[in-house]
C-alpha cells in the first residue's frame, strides 16, 4: 500500500453495487454450497452420478458470481466436506476454506530465503549459533508464523483473482473478490484479530495508488487498462503487503511492467541488514530507468515516481516511519535486524510525480495523535466503530457501510479536520500516462533476509 503521499518529501506509500447481502443470504449461499458438495460427494470419492472419482478430485468450484458486486456480512468461512481425521482439506474455488484447515499443523510455508551480502559481519550471519538461537525463541516463532500464514492467505486469494479478473467487471465485484476471500481463509473472529490489512487497492492507468471504489462508484474494467492490485492480510496485527500490475492486451505494456518487476526484485536484493535506504533507491533507479516502452509508434522512458516509496511495518501500522526510496534521495538511515519492509516500486510512463486527486477512500487512524477532544457526536460515535473495529489498520467507506454506518461522511471529515484520522487521497501521474506496481513483503531475520510474499506468479 502507498503511504500518505507529502509534496514537501517523498515518502512511503502505502456501479451501482447490488445491494448488500442479509445474513439469510449468506445462509441461503452456505446451503446452496452444502448440498452441492453432498450431491458430488466430494468426500466419498464419488461424482454425482456414483460412479468413482480420481484421488486427485479437484477442488469443489463455487460460482465466481457469488462475489458479482456482493459485500457479504460476518465471518466468509465455508468448510465444505472437511475431513474429520486430521488430514488437509482441498481449498474451494473461490477460496473460502480457512488456512488452518490446509495446514492443519500450522505450520505455514516459508518465503524465499537469501543470505545477506553487505558487510564483512553479516555474511556470518546464517552459521552464527547465537543468530540461530534467536530465531528459535517462542516469540520468534510465532512472529514469522503469523506472517508466513498471512503471506500464503495473500498468494490463495491472489491465485483465484489473477485467473478471474477481467474485462467488463465492475470495480467493486473486484474488490469484494478478493476481500471475501481474504476474510475466508483469515477466520479472524473479529477485524483486528485476522483479516483484511488494508483496502484493495485497484487504481487504473495514470492512478498509481490509493483507489477503491466507494458506494455507488460505477467504474468497469478495460481490455486497454493497466491496473495496479495491492492487498493487504493480517494476522495478529503483523501485515503482509504485496501488489501486482494486471493488463489485458497481449505484449502492449510488457515492457513497463517488466521495468517495475526488475526494479521491485533489484531492492529485494539490495535490502538487508545495516543497509542504506539510499542505495536501495539508487539500486531501483537505475534498473527502472533502462527501461523504455513503445506505445503507438511514441517511445517513452521508464521513470520511477520519485514521490512513492517503501516502507517498513509495524504490527497494526502499515507505514512505520521508515521510507524505501526508488531514487537517490540521499537518506543514509539503516535496516536493521528483525524489521519487516514492504519493498515495492511505481514505474510510470509519465512526469514520475504524482499529486492527490479525485474522490477519497482509504482513511487509517493517526497512530501518534492520541487522545483528542471529538465534540460533535457523529465523530465521537464514528471513532468508537474506527477504534472497536480497525484500530489502526487502514479503511475505506465501503468497510464503513458494511458494517451498517450511515451518514457518516460529516463526523469523518471532522476527524480528519481534528488530525485524528488521516486520508489518503488517491494519487495520479499526468493525465494520459500509464503506471505499474511491484511489491513484496520482505522480514529481515537473524540469520537470513525472508521474501515472505514471494510465489510462482511474481
Amino acid at each position: 500500500m502507498a503511504p500518505k503521499k507529502n509534496n514537501k518529501k517523498a515518502q512511503s506509500k502505502k456501479t451501482a453495487s447490488k445491494p448488500a447481502a442479509t445474513a439469510d443470504d449468506d445462509d441461503a449461499f452456505l446451503d446452496a454450497l452444502l448440498e452441492e458438495m453432498k450431491q458430488k460427494k466430494i468426500s466419498e470419492g464419488e461424482s454425482g452420478d456414483g460412479t468413482t472419482s480420481s484421488s486427485e478430485s479437484t477442488a469443489p468450484e463455487i460460482s465466481p458470481d457469488d462475489d458479482e458486486g456482493q459485500d457479504q456480512p460476518g465471518p466468509i468461512v465455508v468448510d465444505l466436506a472437511l475431513p474429520t481425521d486430521g488430514t488437509p482439506a482441498k481449498q474451494t474455488s473461490p477460496p473460502r476454506v480457512g488456512l488452518s484447515k490446509i495446514f492443519v499443523d500450522r505450520r505455514y510455508p516459508v518465503g524465499e530465503t537469501s543470505t545477506y551480502t553487505y558487510g564483512e559481519e553479516n555474511l556470518k550471519r546464517e552459521t552464527d549459533e547465537e543468530k540461530r538461537a534467536l530465531e528459535r525463541s517462542k516469540e520468534a516463532e510465532q512472529k514469522y508464523e503469523e506472517l508466513r500464514r498471512g503471506a500464503e492467505i495473500h498468494r490463495q486469494v491472489r491465485k483465484y483473482a489473477r485467473e478471474h479478473i477481467k474485462p467488463g467487471m465492475k470495480m467493486v465485484q473486484i474488490a469484494n473478490m478478493i476481500e471475501n476471500g481474504t476474510r475466508a481463509l483469515s477466520e479472524g473472529s473479529s477485524l483486528k484479530d485476522a483479516g483484511i490489512g488494508f483496502p484493495t487497492g485497484l487504481s487504473l492507468n495514470d492512478c498509481a495508488a490509493h483507489y477503491t471504489p466507494n458506494k455507488g462508484d460505477t467504474t468497469v474494467l478495460k481490455a486497454s487498462d493497466v491496473m495496479k492490485v495491492d492487498f493487504g492480510v493480517h494476522v495478529n496485527g503483523r501485515i503482509i503487503d504485496s501488489a501486482f500490475t494486471m493488463t489485458f492486451e497481449e505484449g502492449k505494456y510488457d515492457a513497463l511492467l517488466d521495468a517495475v518487476r526488475d526494479a521491485t526484485n533489484t531492492g529485494i536484493r539490495e535490502a538487508g541488514i545495516d543497509v542504506r535506504l539510499c542505495d536501495i533507491g539508487a539500486q531501483v533507479q537505475e534498473v527502472m530507468e533502462s527501461y523504455e516502452l513503445e506505445l503507438n509508434g511514441k517511445t517513452y522512458p521508464i521513470k520511477c515516481i520519485r514521490n512513492l516509496n517503501g516502507h517498513n511495518i509495524l504490527p497494526y501500522r502499515i507505514h512505520g516511519g521508515k521510507s524505501v526510496p526508488i531514487v537517490n534521495n540521499g537518506d543514509t538511515t539503516k535496516m536493521e535486524e528483525g524489521e519487516v519492509f514492504a519493498i515495492e516500486t511505481f514505474g510510470s510512463t509519465g512526469r514520475g510525480h504524482v499529486v492527490n486527486q479525485g474522490e477519497i477512500s482509504h482513511y487509517a487512524m493517526n497512530a501518534d495523535m492520541g487522545n483528542a477532544p471529538v465534540r460533535l457526536n457523529s465523530a465521537k460515535s464514528l471513532l468508537n466503530v474506527i477504534n472497536k473495529n480497525f484500530g489502526t489498520l487502514p479503511f475505506c467507506r465501503r468497510y464503513l457501510d458494511r458494517l451498517g454506518q450511515d451518514k457518516y461522511l460529516l463526523g469523518l471529515n471532522t476527524l480528519v479536520r481534528q488530525g485524528i484520522v488521516d486520508e489518503y487521497p488517491p494519487l495520479y501521474d499526468s493525465p494520459g500516462s500509464y503506471t505499474a506496481q511491484y511489491e513484496h513483503t520482505i522480514l529481515l531475520r537473524p540469520t537470513v533476509k525472508e521474501v515472505l510474499s514471494r510465489g510462482d506468479d511474481y
